[in-house]
């Protein structure tokens, strides 16, 4: 288990499986509460769940075409969605079904969420090459910059700081300061389009996950925050893109790792310090 602790031996246990939260592809997901995660499907919707019993708590219905990414602010009763009908939408748990604020303002599909912890600033990123800051109170767009060429691919807060990580198809991770919501720094260029980025729990690295094909590309990226700030380490493996990348929980017996998937149906977990995989 992640979390370090060890179940006694015996027979492999079935795989559990639940009824079909959506009515057509699951397209994100992210944790909401230690036992509930949020997600978000073509069918347009996005349902609350327990991933422990699998029961579907709540279902917010809104967004005119597919929700592309979903994210929360774990320390607050808020959800975010963001839909290819160039909307975000904010959501209490809890709440109505209907969403207690909308954010209008892109002119492309939205790709990219990032919600401070406290849940009061969201930044939203979309294939249209900008980048916006949001006032959830209010509904307010606080800032709006355009990069040329900066299709975001995904976005995610930097723990404990003012900070946030951006991909792109332009093949770069920007890292942005929110408070004048300006690029802050800008790592050198990979081979390949970035797909996903993560950051770890102590806010000292980022992970980030390239396209690929054929053996070629596909690898994911450990960058430092803190100190050069330069590429600490390749993880290569996966045969085709690699879609998603994140930093694993850390339990007490076990070293750092970190979590990948990709288009070749695997996913793959690896020594974040080594580069070997588990």
């Amino acid at each position: 288990r992640a979390d370090g602790s060890v179940e006694a031996t015996g027979p492999v246990r079935a795989v559990r499986q639940h009824s079909p939260v959506h009515t057509d592809a699951v397209t994100s997901v992210a944790a909401l509460k230690p036992d509930l995660c949020v997600s978000g499907g073509r069918d347009k919707s996005v349902a609350v769940c327990s991933w422990r019993s699998g029961a579907v708590l709540q279902r917010f219905l809104g967004h005119e075409r597919e929700v592309t990414k979903v994210t929360s602010a774990l320390d607050s009763n808020r959800v975010f969605s963001a839909s290819r009908d160039k909307t975000v939408m904010m959501w209490e748990l809890h709440g109505t079904a209907g969403p207690s604020q909308h954010f209008p303002g892109h002119d492309l599909v939205v790709t990219g969420l990032a919600v401070s912890p406290d849940a009061s600033q969201l930044c939203t990123g979309s294939r249209d090459n900008t980048v916006c800051k949001w006032d959830t109170e209010t509904g307010e767009c606080l800032g709006r910059v355009a990069i040329s060429r900066n299709l975001v691919t995904h976005l995610c807060w930097v723990p404990g700081e003012p900070y946030f990580i951006q991909a792109s198809e332009d093949k770069t991770i920007r890292i942005w300061d929110s408070r004048e919501l300006q690029v802050a720094h800008t790592f050198p260029a990979k081979r390949h389009i970035q797909t996903c980025c993560d950051v770890s729990p102590d806010g000292r690295f980022c992970l980030s996950s390239s396209s690929g094909s054929a053996g070629e590309g596909g690898e994911a990226t450990l960058w430092d925050l803190r100190q050069t700030r330069d590429q600490v380490r390749e993880y290569k493996g996966h045969f085709q893109t690699t879609t998603s990348c994140v930093f694993l929980p850390r339990g007490p017996a076990l070293a750092p790792s970190i979590a990948t998937s990709s288009y070749d149906s695997t996913v793959k977990v690896w020594d974040r310090d080594t580069g070997g995989r588990g």
